[in-house]
Order: structure tokens, then C-alpha cells, then sequence
């Protein structure tokens, strides 16, 4: 059956206790996080983590023959799986050959994620998760949530619903008494169980070894006490020695629990004697173990220099921890089992392909969170965006993006036409700079937020008479990219963005054939439009061999200096013409904040004044790494009292089209930042980021008519005219 997930996502966001759970664990988890972290250096440890991890990849295939012949030569059993149903066969075979009825099972991401236990049960096998937080899910018919903590959104109450389902009797929602009830429970399973299986979180080539990290025990007991451990593990956790398990250790359950180590480190290389009951007699003999190696589509992504970067997850799940929609939704929206941006991939690579993959890649909102933080360093929003190219590629896109993206966004004069009539056609729901109510079933887009309404005359209307006030010998002459928002929606911030320039002693020109950046389009996996446009804007913007381009929002700037570059990295002739243009490509506060260091104009000004706060872009954040550069004017700027937010750089939930796609998680993250912005106390929130500034301004404006919104250009601008230049 086909799923709504739409319906499955409001389901979610009403949920109080899931919303409580997660709310509260992304509350308290960065702190936790760096605290575990005291002492040592965290980006060496990522990038030593990084560096084995992207070894191995290039090597898998001798690994992979390393792992296996040192698996053999320790007295275990080898058996390569080339998908699911090849793991669920062999498993099926050991169980027939040693008359297995009964097995325990913990530790494995792998075995839910080709469906194991639904199939072997069929066949008449009894098969218990012993992860405590796994038996709850499999007893209420669900999946993980999380890859660390499978029922992290679970409360008490619902967990003692789930033992006393299971159990045929009342159990009290006291946590300790579930876990003592648990623990009686699931030692029977132990002791009964012909078969122990488990994942891994490593296997060494060197000498065939797999490791367990659990906070349980469980996994420990499964490996030890039946006669027979089966061991399922994916290509992706061999790693070369010994020496390097210390890398994985150091990062993962700091990165995962927040702990400096968990309670169990379980290491298993060969064959261990166990104790049993055979015939009615005790028996001693060596334990028999078999070590599944599952492909899966992991070999294909090993040997594809685009995605093979999905090796160096650890499956942590801190990507998860600060997803900002993970956060508001929790797991189940996603795939079968793996969620978050790193779920789209794996899901995309791993299980039923590109199909799966687009129906829930969009959830991801490239605020780069993830990136940020993941101990592999892995870049989780650009294999998104090459998953998403390649699906339109094998699937080709929906009729209407199609029709926007090839037809209207790469024929300029069409789409600044269609946009002047959108400003007088908006005119009935217009009240000022704003649109405060839609009609019909639009109007859920406008209930907390107003929307922006388009400007009566862009900025390229003005720019020509705006370079009358060029300095006459300029310290440098740039073209000014302005983007869409910028050009239609927010004019007056654009010429407010040359005044500063200008002012610093640059030549401003505004080349009128620049079009849209391509983002839209590329954001959808339509590279063929983002090149067609990217060669427009280069022809463009390069026409007057400037000295630098520059742009005043940070999602064209990323797309102009960093995406051209990627998208014809395969064009040779083009590329070298792309890397000249990208290395002129300059973000605006980053620009000016070096024009007034050298002028001595950044020292910071005396207290006192209008409270300013700031809220950091994603992109400008994340993407471009431009952080102090903003606040540095802002202090500089007399008059001015900043005043930093809280969770300033958290995503406003904007996204480009994501906001209007997904308004109902938009809304959330929309509200949080208001909040923040309220509890400062501020007059104005300054952003440099025009789709920031949409989404800002139109919450502020419902929620919070009292503060305004302003780009860091119209605060500058405003100070010179103050000055009276």
C-alpha cells in the first residue's frame, strides 16, 4: 500500500510525546556532546577518523579478501551476501544444518534493514531482539526511530503499555522495575537460544576480528552463551588493523551517546568453547561462528567516486541529533529503517534504489547540521543533491517542475515578465510589503507568517541611475549578482547594498542579462538547467572583466562560487572559464568587513543604542564559513547594541522551497526562531540572507510586529546616511 506521508508527517508534529522526547533530547545534546569531548581535539580526531575510512573505500576489495581468509584461518565461516534475501537463505540453511529453533538477536541495522526477521519467523524459527529499546518496537509493530536509540521516541508510560502487551499482565511504568522484568524476561531467551545474532560496528582485515559497542550487555550474551554467533556485517565497516579501531572508538560513542566510552566493547575473532545440552548430556565444544559479509548495493557505492564518501559513516547517528526536521518528526517518516539525510543515501544506495530515495530526499533541507558534526566528515546534502540529479536522469522530473525549470527559468525575459504581473497581480492580498492571508486552501501558508510581496519595481530598474554615484577612481570595480530575491522581492536592499559598497570606495555596475542562479533547479536534481544558466551568468557577469562579483545572498554566492564548479567538473573546456569566475565570487558582509579593516572602520562602536540581534543563513554559516565577518559590522556600526541570539545559527526553516512545500514543519522552526529573537529583547534582527529575511520577516510580522527585519546592507546604509554621505 502506497504511503501518505503527508499525513504520516502531521501525525508526527501532533504527537506531544514524541515532540517532548525529541525537543528535549536536541535540547540537550550539543552541550553533552563537547563535553565529552574535553580535552581533545575534535576536528584531528574527525579528520584521523576520515582519513582510514577513505582508505579502506579505496581498497575494499583486498580488504574485504584480508577479512575473509583471517576470519578462516581463525576457525569461522565466510559467506558473501549479495542482497537481502541471499543473507536470509544462508541464515535459513545454518539453521537447518544445526537444528536451530530458537534465536537471539541484537546489534543490527543490517538485518532490519533487508527485513530479516518477518521471513525467518516464517519459517517456523523463534527469533527475539534483545536490545531493550528494539523488543519495545518489534512488540508495538514498529521500526527504529534512531539508529542508537531505536525508541528514543517512546515515554514510560507507552513502554510499560508494550511490556504489558507482551508480558499478559499489568507492569508499572517505573523505569527500574522495567528493566528488572526485562532482564528476568529476556535471560530465559539466552538460555534457551540455539543461535546469537549480531551486527558489528567493525571488522578488522588484519586479523578478523568484529567489534560490538553496546550499553546493554545484550549483544555480549548473544555472542557467548548459544552454540552458534552469526555475525551480519556490511562492507562498510572493514577497516585495515587493529590500531585503527582506536579511531572509531574515540569518536563514536561521544558522537552517539555523548559518553567518553560505552559500558560493553565487545571484540569477537574466532571460535570460543561453549557448554550445552545435546541429547540430555553436556557437551563441550568449540562454539560454531559464521560471519556474513552483506553487499546490498555496497559495493557498487564503494567503486563510485561520488558516493563512496557513505564509508565513512559509523553510524552515530549525530546527524540525526541535529536535524532540524529528525528533531521535529523523528524516524518513521523516512525509509523502512534508515532516517535523517544519511537515511535518504543509504536508503537511495542500499535498498530499493532511486524509488525509495525521492520520496523522502526532499525532508532533507541542506542546512548542513550534519555535516558539521559527523565524525566522518561525510558532505550528507551534496550526495543527496547527486542522488537527486541522478534520479532525474533515471526517472526524469514531474511534468510541472519540468515545465518551470526548462521552459520559463532559463528564458530570462519570460520569467522577469511573469514576475511583473505576479506584482500587480498580487495587488488585492497585499497590504504594504506583505501578503497576510491567501485564500482558500492556500490559506495555511499565511496563519503564523506573512509572506513577501513582490516589489512594484526591481532593483534592475535602478541600477543604471544608481552608477552615476560610482567613485570617480574606485579601489576596485565589481558587478553586483543580486539573485531573484533580491532583485524582485527586496530591492530597496539592493541598492542599499551598493550605497555601502560605493560609499567604501568601489564601482558598482549591474550587468542586466544575469538571470536566476540555478539553485532551484539543481535543488531538484535538474543539472541540465543549472548549466544552461550558470553559462548565461558567467557570460554575464564577466563581460566587463570585473575585479570581484559579488552577491548579497549567500545562496547564490555558494551556487556562483562553489556548485558551477562541481556541475562542469566533467566539461573540461568550460571548467577552466568556471574556476576564473568562481575565484572572483565574493559574499557581501565578507567583502565589506575587509574593505573597513583596511580603512580601520571595524572597531566596535561605544555601547548603547537600537538592539540589534543576528540570526546566521545555513548557507552563509555552513556553506561559506562566514560567521564573525557580520557580527564584526554590526559592532562596528554606532548606534548599534548587538545582542547574539540564542541558537543563532539554527535553520529558520526558509529553505528555499521547502517552506512552502512542507509548511507544517516549516511553522515549528519558524516559530523557535521567533522566540529566540523575542527573548533578546532586540528592536531589529539583522540577517544577510534574502530567503532568511522572507521567512523571518513574515513570522516576525505575525508573531512579532514590534521587531523588524533588515539585511546587514540596510542596517550599514542607514548609518551612512545618518552621517550625511
Amino acid at each position: 500500500m502506497a504511503r501518505d506521508l503527508r499525513k504520516e508527517i502531521n501525525e508526527k508534529l501532533e504527537d506531544p510525546i514524541l515532540r517532548g522526547a525529541l525537543g528535549k533530547f536536541a535540547e540537550q545534546y550539543p552541550g553533552a556532546r563537547l563535553k565529552s569531548y574535553e580535552g581533545h581535539d575534535i576536528e584531528a580526531l574527525r579528520e584521523d577518523l576520515r582519513a582510514m575510512k577513505h582508505d579502506a573505500v579505496q581498497h575494499i576489495d583486498q580488504l574485504a579478501d584480508q577479512f575473509e581468509a583471517s576470519v578462516r584461518e581463525r576457525g569461522g565461516v565466510v559467506y558473501r551476501a549479495k542482497d537481502g534475501q541471499a543473507v536470509k537463505d544462508y541464515l535459513l540453511k545454518i539453521c537447518k544444518e544445526n537444528n536451530v529453533k530458537r534465536i537471539v538477536k541484537s546489534k543490527s541495522m543490517a538485518s532490519e534493514e533487508i527485513r530479516l526477521n518477518e521471513d525467518i519467523e516464517a519459517h517456523g524459527i523463534h527469533i527475539r531482539e534483545t536490545d531493550l529499546g528494539e523488543w519495545m518496537l518489534s512488540v508495538a509493530g514498529q521500526h527504529p526511530s534512531h539508529m542508537v536509540m531505536p525508541a528514543i521516541h517512546l515515554n514510560r508510560e507507552q513502554c510499560a503499555g508494550f511490556f504489558s502487551k507482551e508480558l499478559k499482565k499489568d507492569i508499572p511504568s517505573d523505569i527500574p522495575f522495567m528493566v528488572q522484568t526485562a532482564r528476568q524476561v529476556l535471560r530465559e531467551e539466552f538460555m534457551q537460544a540455539d543461535l546469537g545474532f549480531t551486527g558489528a560496528n567493525f571488522g578488522v582485515a588484519e586479523n578478523g576480528a568484529t567489534g560490538l559497542v553496546t550499553n546493554e550487555g545484550n549483544a555480549r550474551i548473544a555472542t557467548t552463551l548459544p552454540r552458534i554467533n552469526v555475525v551480519l556485517i556490511g562492507y562498510e565497516k572493514l577497516i585495515p588493523k587493529v590500531e585503527d579501531i582506536s579511531k572509531i572508538l574515540r569518536l563514536l560513542p561521544r558522537n552517539g551517546t555523548c559518553q567518553k566510552a560505552t559500558s560493553y566493547e565487545t571484540f569477537i575473532s574466532g571460535p570460543t568453547p561453549v557448554i550445552y545440552k545435546k541429547d540430555g548430556k553436556w557437551v563441550e565444544e568449540d562454539r560454531k561462528l559464521y560471519v556474513i559479509l552483506l553487499d546490498n548495493g555496497r559495493l557498487e557505492a564503494a567503486r563510485d567516486p561520488k558516493l563512496n564518501e557513505v564509508y565513512q559513516c559509523v553510524r552515530c547517528a549525530s546527524c540525526l541529533n541535529v536535524c532540524p526536521i529528525w528533531t521535529l518528526v523523528g524516524g518513521n517518516v523516512y525509509g523502512h529503517i534508515y532516517s535523517g539525510g544519511i537515511g535518504a543515501i543509504l536508503t537511495g544506495l542500499l535498498d530499493n534504489g532511486l524509488k525509495d530515495f525521492s520520496k523522502f530526499s526532499d525532508l532533507c533541507i541542506g542546512c548542513r547540521k550534519c555535516v558539521q558534526i559527523c565524525p566522518g566528515k561525510i558532505p550528507i546534502p551534496d550526495i543527496i543533491d547527486e542522488l537527486r540529479s541522478r534520479n532525474v536522469k533515471e526517472n526524469g522530473m514531474p511534468f510541472a517542475e519540468k515545465t518551470v525549470f526548462q521552459n520559463i527559468l532559463t528564458n530570462r525575459k519570460v520569467f522577469h515578465t511573469l514576475l511583473r504581473i505576479g506584482a500587480k497581480a498580487q495587488k488585492p492580498m497585499t497590504s504594504g510589503k506583505f501578503i497576510r492571508h491567501l485564500p482558500l486552501f492556500f490559506a495555511k501558508m499565511t496563519d503564523n507568517r506573512s509572506l513577501p510581496a513582490i516589489a512594484d519595481t526591481p532593483f534592475r530598474d535602478r541600477a543604471k541611475a544608481l552608477e552615476k554615484d560610482n567613485p570617480q577612481n574606485p579601489k576596485m570595480r565589481v558587478v553586483f549578482f543580486t539573485g531573484c530575491n533580491m532583485d524582485f522581492v527586496f530591492p530597496d536592499s539592493a541598492v542599499n547594498a551598493v550605497r555601502v559598497l560605493q560609499d567604501a570606495g568601489v564601482a558598482v555596475t549591474f550587468p542586466q542579462e544575469q538571470s536566476c542562479c540555478g539553485k532551484p533547479a539543481m535543488g531538484m536534481g535538474d543539472r541540465d538547467t543549472g548549466r544552461k544558466l550558470a553559462k548565461k551568468n558567467i557570460e554575464a557577469l564577466l563581460a566587463s572583466n570585473p575585479d570581484a562579483i559579488f552577491s548579497a545572498c549567500p545562496t547564490c554566492t555558494e551556487t556562483l562560487e562553489k556548485t558551477y564548479v562541481e556541475i562542469f567538473e566533467d566539461d573540461p573546456a568550460m571548467l577552466s572559464k568556471v574556476k576564473t569566475f568562481s575565484s572572483k565570487v565574493r559574499e557581501f558582509t565578507s567583502l565589506v568587513a575587509e574593505l573597513y579593516e583596511k580603512e580601520g572602520r571595524l572597531m566596535p562602536s561605544a555601547a548603547g543604542g537600537q538592539k540589534v540581534t543576528y540570526h546566521d543563513s545555513c548557507h552563509i554559516r555552513r556553506g561559506l564559513g562566514i560567521y564573525k565577518e557580520p557580527r564584526a559590522l554590526l559592532e562596528a556600526t554606532p548606534g548599534i547594541d548587538f545582542v547574539e541570539m540564542k541558537d543563532a545559527d539554527h535553520c529558520c526553516g526558509m529553505a528555499g522551497a521547502f517552506g512552502v512545500k512542507y509548511v507544517e514543519i516549516s511553522m515549528p522552526l519558524l516559530e523557535k526562531k521567533v522566540n529566540n529573537i523575542k527573548n533578546t529583547g532586540a528592536e531589529v534582527c539583522a540577517v544577510a540572507c534574502p530567503a532568511c529575511m522572507m521567512q523571518i520577516g513574515g513570522g516576525l510580522d505575525k508573531q512579532a510586529p514590534n521587531i523588524k527585519i533588515k539585511h546587514v546592507a540596510d542596517i550599514l546604509a542607514e548609518n551612512i546616511a545618518a552621517r550625511g554621505r
